[in-house]
This record gives structure tokens, C-alpha cells and sequence, in this order.
């Protein structure tokens, strides 16, 4: 399906629309963008049509019943289907840049960057997309895996600047709703499976099959499995054809915890991997085997671990102090950083500041208070975007989880919380703030507020 045939049939004339792309989201889009105004569960698209247009849409694509409305519009039955289409050809040259993608329900983020950081390191131009936004471009992100506009634009734009390679973060929900269609990956990297969105997929054997998606058919060429990950056999026989390379710690000769992270033996190099945390150990054995697979050595790869750094709001320590800021927003993720300071810090009293999002998957809510309980020796339960939820209940269902015996406290101002935290910290105490990390909104009610834990903790520092 041609965008300019599309549009010529629009205008039942041979006039042309200046277009200067596709967007399926009021918020990101652009003047001269055509608006495609996409059904969903609930909503008909339509009710968007009027702030797309303030804000310069020159055209709307419709699926339900007809519109009149001050842009040409027409309407197309499966509109959804037709997405792939129109994006490979708008942005043509999207094509042209090779795709890594890491899917897991933890990892996804410092996986992508780290192999990113070290392709930088290799001198080899590349971009990454995912929860941290879109490197090396003016596009913004919203998901986790942005709509499929917005990835493709990104591409063209990659392609434009002459970067050939990207590795984006490919969630679960994106995975099901198709936004990677149309798409064809280099390599595909699975981390690891744990609780977390069965709010939307219903059952762990759903959310397993929904990352499996990205190991089947043509999708990646080449597989690489977190060995680790009780699931990996799963992700081994569906991509048998593929002969998928696997991962684990075990690939280590050794590793001891050291004062910035580790001391590594890999393959008869020794270097210190400046992260904390073993399962950062585990991100950087699937950066090193990304990065491995394009054809690059150990001697080129190997002396670049020892340079990585996290990415913003995982396992990041502010300030030189014994404060961390995590985006630990799953049972498993709660669990190793805590874990984590417990290791770095023996001697010390552990506190965590943490919530669960309201709206989604609640399961996990009660599963993360007792982590919290068996890893912290004191905790702060707080808002972490409570959205359409009573907060009051979504810490409730915490609780739950929770032992009697353990220090507890309910603070449901985020910024109060923090304030508090850090103003009681001992000398001998570390403190973990879970669960929002880069994150520099609160999702309150319909309001989004700006709200970063970074900001809060710093100025509290102060």
C-alpha cells in the first residue's frame, strides 16, 4: 500500500500533501504528519482526530465510521493490518539499518546499553531505542518499545545520519501488538522471564509465548539465550533452527566482588566490571556475546568491559553515598538489588523505599512486600504511579506480603518519602529507592505530575 496512492485517493485528485510523517499518538505528533486514527479496546481514535488536527496533522486515516473533519480523511477497513505497510513505505530507508533486539522481563535496558556502549567504544556508529528513549535523534519515547511510527522514523532518521545499527529494547507488548512487524533483527537476545504485566498477558505461559515471538520464523537470524533463565530451554527449541549460542555466569572463570563491582576472569583476561549486582554480570556476558557475534574479538571486547557503566536509574549510586536509585519494578528485579546491597553493603542496615503501579499486574504487589521483608531490615511503602487506583488499597495489597515484625512505614507522598528516608539515614545504613529510576513523572489519578527520584534524592542530598 502506497502512502502517496493513499493520499491521492484521499483527495479524489492528483494534488500532492506535503507529509512529513505517520503518527498514531496525538502526543508525539508533528505538523504535516498524517494522523492514523487507530480503534482500540477503549477507544475509537476518532475522539483524538480534533487535537491531532490543532496540533497540523494534514490528513486522517479512519477504520470505523466516517468523520467529517476539516483535513481530507479516509477511512480503512483493518486498519491495524495495514500499519507494517505503510510504514516500510514511508520510511524507506528504515530498512537499511540492522536491528539487535533484547527482549526479558529485566535486562532489556542495560543489555541495549552496554552493547551500545562498547559498539562506541569499538568506534561503530549506532543508536539505541527503548525505556530511556532514542539515542542520537530528536524523536521521544512513551513505551518501553515505541509505536511502529515512531521506530521507523527513528530508523530513517538513524539511516539519514549514516548510523547503520541499532539495538532496540522489543517488551512484550509490543511483541503482541505487533509494533516490530515489518522488521527483521540480526540477532535476538533473550535475559530472563519473571512475574511481571500478567495484568495483560493473564498467564506466565502467555507472557512466555509473547517473548518467544521474537525467536520464531524469519524474525532474528541470530539467538542468543540466557542459559540461566529457568524458561531458556523454551527460547533453545523454538529457535532450534536458528543454533542459538547461550549464555551464564558460569562463562566466567571466576568473579569476586570488588570495592567499584567485580574482578572477572573471562576467557584468560582479568579486568574489573565496574557494576554491582551479578545479574549485571549476566547483562554484560550478553553485551559481550552481542558484540562477539558482529565479529569483533576478545581482544577487542574483553578491555572494553572494564568501561561500561549503568544506564540511568539502574543500580545507580548518587552522589558517592550509600543512596540507589533502581528502576526494580518486578518481584525479581526487587529481589536482586536488594540482594545486591546486602553483598556490597554486609555490616550495613538495609532500608528500601518502594510501590507497585496502580492498573497493573497486582499480582505481584503482595509477592514484593514479603522480598522486601526477607531483604530489608526496614521498608517505606509509597506511591509509584497509583493512576485510576486508590493508593491507599495498592498498599494494602503490599502489606499483604509483609512480616509484622519488620520497621514499616506508609508514606504515600513519593518526595515526602525520600525526603524522610535520607534525613534518618545512619552511617551504617544503605538506602535503595525502587522502582521508577529514570523516570521523571508521577501518574496520579488522570494528572501526570513531573516528579523525578533522582531530583528528590539529590536535592534531599543537599
Amino acid at each position: 500500500m502506497d502512502i502517496k496512492l493513499i493520499l491521492k485517493n484521499i483527495l479524489k485528485t492528483d494534488t500532492t500533501l506535503d507529509v512529513s510523517g505517520l503518527s498514531l499518538n496525538t502526543k508525539t505528533l508533528k505538523k504535516g504528519d498524517v494522523f492514523v486514527a487507530l480503534q482500540g479496546e477503549k477507544t475509537h481514535g476518532i475522539e483524538f482526530i480534533k487535537n491531532a488536527i490543532e496540533k497540523g496533522c494534514v490528513a486522517v486515516l479512519i477504520e470505523g465510521k466516517d468523520v467529517d473533519c476539516d483535513v481530507p480523511t479516509i477511512r480503512i477497513e483493518n486498519l491495524k493490518s495495514c500499519l507494517p505497510t505503510l510504514a516500510q513505505n514511508f520510511y524507506t530507508k528504515a530498512k537499511d539499518v540492522e536491528l539487535i533486539a533484547v527482549t526479558g522481563t529485566n535486562g532489556k535496558t542495560s543489555v541495549s546499553h552496554y552493547i551500545s556502549q562498547l559498539l562506541d567504544l569499538l568506534e561503530i556508529d549506532n543508536g539505541v531505542i527503548g525505556t530511556l528513549g532514542m539515542s542520537k535523534t530528536q524523536n521521544k519515547s512513551i513505551n518501553t518499545t515505541p509505536d511502529i511510527f515512531s521506530i521507523y522514523s527513528t530508523l530513517e532518521e538513524y539511516s539519514s545520519n549514516g548510523i547503520n545499527l541499532a539495538v532496540i529494547e522489543a517488551s512484550s507488548h509490543a511483541l503482541m501488538q505487533g509494533r516490530l512487524e515489518g522488521l527483521s533483527f540480526i540477532q535476538g537476545i533473550f535475559t530472563n522471564l519473571t512475574q511481571d504485566h500478567l495484568d495483560y498477558h493473564k498467564t506466565m505461559d502467555n507472557y512466555r509465548e509473547a517473548k518467544g515471538k521474537l525467536f520464531q520464523n524469519n524474525f532474528s537470524k541470530r539467538v542468543i539465550i540466557n542459559r540461566d533463565d529457568e524458561n531458556h530451554q523454551y527460547f533453545v527449541d523454538i529457535s532450534s533452527d536458528k543454533d542459538p549460542i547461550t549464555f551464564g555466569i558460569d562463562d566466567l572463570e571466576f568473579f569476586k566482588n570488588s570495592e567499584n563491582g567485580f574482578i572477572c576472569q573471562l576467557n584468560d583476561y582479568v579486568f574489573e566490571l565496574p557494576l554491582v549486582g551479578e545479574f549485571n554480570l549476566s547483562n554484560a556476558i550478553a553485551a559481550y556475546n552481542s558484540v562477539k557475534c558482529l565479529g569483533f574479538s576478545d581482544d577487542q571486547i574483553i578491555p572494553y568491559l572494564a568501561k561500561l557503566s549503568p544506564p540511568l536509574g539502574r543500580m545507580q549510586q548518587l552522589a558517592n553515598s550509600n543512596i540507589w536509585i533502581d528502576y526494580a519494578h518486578t518481584p525479581d528485579a526487587l529481589d536482586n538489588a536488594l540482594s545486591t546491597l546486602r553483598t556490597h553493603y554486609p555490616e550495613f542496615n538495609i532500608r528500601v523505599i518502594f510501590g507497585c503501579g496502580g492498573d497493573r499486574d497486582k499480582g505481584k504487589r503482595q509477592i514484593m512486600g514479603k522480598i522486601a521483608s526477607e531483604r530489608a531490615d526496614s521498608i517505606i511503602l509509597t506511591n509509584d504511579n497509583p493512576r485510576g487506583e486508590d493508593p491507599r488499597a495498592i498498599i494494602d495489597d503490599i502489606l499483604a506480603g509483609t512480616k509484622v515484625e519488620n520497621d514499616v512505614q506508609v508514606i504515600l507522598d513519593r518526595g515526602d518519602a525520600i525526603l524522610s528516608a535520607i534525613q534518618s539515614l545512619g552511617e551504617e545504613e544503605a538506602l535503595l529507592i525502587a522502582g521508577k529510576g529514570h523516570e521523571t513523572t508521577q501518574v496520579i489519578g488522570s494528572k501526570t505530575h513531573p516528579f523525578s527520584d533522582i531530583e528528590v534524592a539529590l536535592n534531599a542530598l543537599n
